[in-house]
């Protein structure tokens, strides 16, 4: 087995960032709903997710 075969403990690199900005992107939606639904909910109903 010569040792030049294999590159262990190299450092990986990603090949495209695309993923990491659709996640940032889907991340954001998801936060930007949650506070929305939030908002609607304190001014239509005086608090937030109350449990009748």
């Amino acid at each position: 087995m010569s040792p030049d075969g294999q590159n262990r403990g190299g450092k990986i690199i990603a090949s495209s960032n695309i993923y990491t900005a659709l996640l940032a992107l889907v991340f954001s939606v998801v936060l930007a709903t949650a506070a929305f639904v939030a908002y609607k909910c304190y001014f239509q109903y005086g608090t937030i997710f109350k449990i009748p």
